[in-house]
């Protein structure tokens, strides 16, 4: 597996990409879906084999599925596009340059779950895309792709692009319906889940941006030209984000199960007169990986089973001259100031990572903390509200098993053994 598969990023070098024309097409997937039945559109996409590319890889068509039917309440589709997580960079350039998959998409994914209106939540902080979306929004309601009888069909739908809140936690879905209502984003308490009563205590579905726009390309296509990409259980092809230290970081969109040699292959390697140390298969929220996981399909059966999730497919690369311990504080500042504060074991327990990471960081720590910060990570696992919690764990438990020789040199020496002003450089002590 050595090729590229361009088809959300198929235009992205043409320079009116993001317009109708630099599209390619008058939103022949949406004709062609809105002459089908509904139920035929869920299990099309069922058959096809896609699953969330926000990160869970939950399957898709089974999402659309739980939208009860003939309930007498309004249906609503409410696309996810708040990309806030360190690493995560592939549905903002999507937006960029090709804003009209993902209104194309949302036409589609709206008609089959009985949507009458549909939101595009996007990050508040990137208002270059919402100018750009918000455009290609409109060109679509002037062409009659939007609005009352499209293509002549008989169905109806509107769609917003709504500025977030700017806060990391509004990228989790329930986070996102509050603050989509204009209250303060946080996470609401499941049952009842957003299928049954979502927005507006109505039924919807949360996807994807990246997902969303990949189902044009399903209906046009087939379910079989989709599933005869990628693996077994992880079907399809997805954007992979390289950055760090990697000779040519960009978005590589390829099937999954692509390994992360194949992809460093085609992205020139790590960069000039430096070797892989770490890095994160799904984004800072996933388990890091080191140089021995190079050969790992990424899919998410494969990453699970080395302990990682494949997430969003935002591959950091980190070389030797990054200090583990230093990225790990990073992460954890982000995560400690984008807890919402709501349920204890997420708000107390990433302020106190951060403290104790800071001392480790600094050479001023001992061996017992290093049980604590494992100790508090296993206290937020799978006790709070939210993902944000145990997102903010897996770089703690990952860091310290494979680099905890690197957290001592630190208590060793007295300070980070990365700093020049250090008394003594790592590896010559």
């Amino acid at each position: 597996m050595t090729t590229l598969t361009p088809v959300l990023t198929a235009n992205w070098d043409r320079a009116d990409s993001f317009t109708l024309a630099g599209y390619g097409g008058d939103y022949a997937a949406a004709r062609k879906a809105l002459e089908m039945d509904p139920d035929a559109i869920i299990q099309t996409v069922k058959d096809a084999g896609l699953r969330g590319r926000g990160g869970a890889g939950f399957p898709t068509g089974m999402k659309w599925g739980f939208i009860p039917q003939g309930d007498g309440k309004p249906h609503y589709l409410v696309v996810n596009a708040d990309e806030s997580e360190p690493g995560t960079c592939k549905d903002i350039p999507l937006m960029m340059a090709n804003p009209h998959a993902l209104i194309e998409g949302a036409i589609i994914t709206s008609y089959a779950i009985r949507a009458n209106h549909a939101f595009i939540y996007v990050r508040g902080e990137v208002l270059h895309v919402i100018r750009r979306l918000r455009a290609a929004v409109e060109e679509a309601y002037e062409n009659g792709f939007l609005g009352s009888n499209i293509f002549g069909s008989g169905y109806d739908l509107e769609l917003v692009v709504h500025s977030g809140a700017g806060a990391y936690i509004c990228g989790e879905e329930t986070a996102l319906l509050d603050s989509l209502e204009g209250y303060r984003g946080q996470p609401r308490l499941k049952p009842p889940f957003p299928a049954v009563a979502g927005l507006y205590a109505c039924p919807t579905v949360i996807n994807n941006a990246e997902s969303v726009a990949t189902v044009p390309s399903i209906i046009a296509n087939g379910a079989d030209w989709f599933a005869g990409m990628g693996t077994e259980k992880s079907k399809g092809f997805g954007i992979f984000s390289l950055s760090g230290h990697v000779t040519r970081p960009g978005q590589y969109e390829a099937p999954l199960g692509i390994t992360l040699r194949e992809l460093l292959d085609m992205a020139g390697g790590i960069r000039a007169g430096h070797e892989l140390k770490f890095w994160t298969p799904g984004g800072s929220s996933t388990p890091i990986f080191t140089a021995e996981h190079l050969d790992v399909p990424l899919d998410f059966e494969s990453v699970g089973a080395n302990g990682s999730m494949l997430g969003t497919r935002a591959l950091q690369i980190f070389d030797e001259t990054t200090c583990v311990v230093r990225a790990v504080l990073r992460w954890t500042e982000f995560y400690a100031h984008e807890s919402c504060g709501k349920c204890t074991p997420c708000r107390e327990g990433t302020y106190w990572l951060k403290q104790v990471l800071a001392r480790l960081e600094k050479g001023q720590g001992t061996e017992e903390d290093l049980a604590t910060i494992t100790d508090i990570a296993d206290n937020i696992l799978g006790r709070s509200f939210c993902a944000l919690g145990d997102g903010a764990t897996s770089s703690i438990h990952s860091s310290v098993k494979y680099f905890r020789d690197e957290y001592l040199k630190h208590f060793e020496i007295g300070g980070c053994p990365f700093d020049p002003a250090a008394s003594t450089v790592w590896g010559n002590a």
